[in-house]
């Protein structure tokens, strides 16, 4: 654990340079082929559960604006490629006005890592609706990324999704083990990571996983300041 508490300060230090530009040079991980006979069909990762039924609130700031994203564990499914996988209902509002509205597909394979098949995404602006960040596994060569491993350690780096010049979400672990606290408790052990993508190269944003919740908060690092912290969870 000390080990990987001094890796931590060396990545850390080194954010927006040598670490994320060895990502965006492919030293980042991407999952094997997909090959549906691997996964179970719950999400159960300690860092990454999706109990259907559970419910996640999370308040803070985008776009300049409070916002409100309210998260829900459906119990329905998809089947992407074969797989099984689990779909997250996400809905970003403001004063109650829907900003975007997201469904995301997750799967966990027998190893215990979640892999992400895609997100089918529409945001709302000015009577227009967006739906460039939209994508899934097998349609125009995107493939699928890693939300959470199963056992993940300090320097881990790994694509979350891939559709290229849409989708080129990456993630690296920065530490294990660390303490936060959000407006819903206290976590500890937690997981801090930095997530990246070359399409935003100078835009680099933290993102916390509290064990038995999931993600407890995300803050921007650089660019435009975005935060968002888990304030209320409904268990079923």
């Amino acid at each position: 654990m000390k080990k990987r508490a001094v890796v931590a300060a060396g990545v850390a230090a080194l954010v927006g340079g040598t670490v994320f530009a060895s990502m965006a040079h492919g030293a980042s991980s991407t999952p094997n082929a997909v090959d549906p006979s691997n996964f179970v069909a719950h999400v159960t990762n300690p860092y990454f559960p999706l109990k259907p039924g559970a419910v996640f609130v999370y308040k803070g700031i985008k776009d300049g604006q409070q916002q409100t994203d309210r998260v829900e564990v459906t119990h329905r499914t998809k089947t992407i490629e074969g797989v099984k996988a689990t779909v997250v209902y996400d809905v970003a509002t403001h004063q109650g006005k829907v900003l975007e509205a997201t469904f995301d597909y997750y799967a966990q394979d027998k190893q215990g890592t979640v892999w992400y098949f895609g997100e089918d995404t529409k945001s709302f602006e000015n009577g227009h609706v967006d739906t460039e960040g939209s994508w899934l596994t097998g349609r125009n060569n995107a493939r699928p990324g890693i939300i959470m491993e199963a056992d993940p350690r300090v320097s881990d780096g790994y694509r979350q999704e891939y559709l290229k010049g849409h989708a080129e979400d990456q993630a690296w672990i920065v530490a294990i083990g660390a303490k936060f606290h959000v407006p819903y408790g206290t976590f500890s052990p937690a997981i801090k990571s930095f997530e990246w993508s070359r399409l935003e190269p100078d835009v680099i944003d933290e993102k916390d996983y509290g064990r038995g919740v999931g993600i407890i908060r995300e803050i921007s690092k650089t660019g435009a300041r975005e935060t968002a912290f888990l304030v209320h969870v409904h268990r079923p």
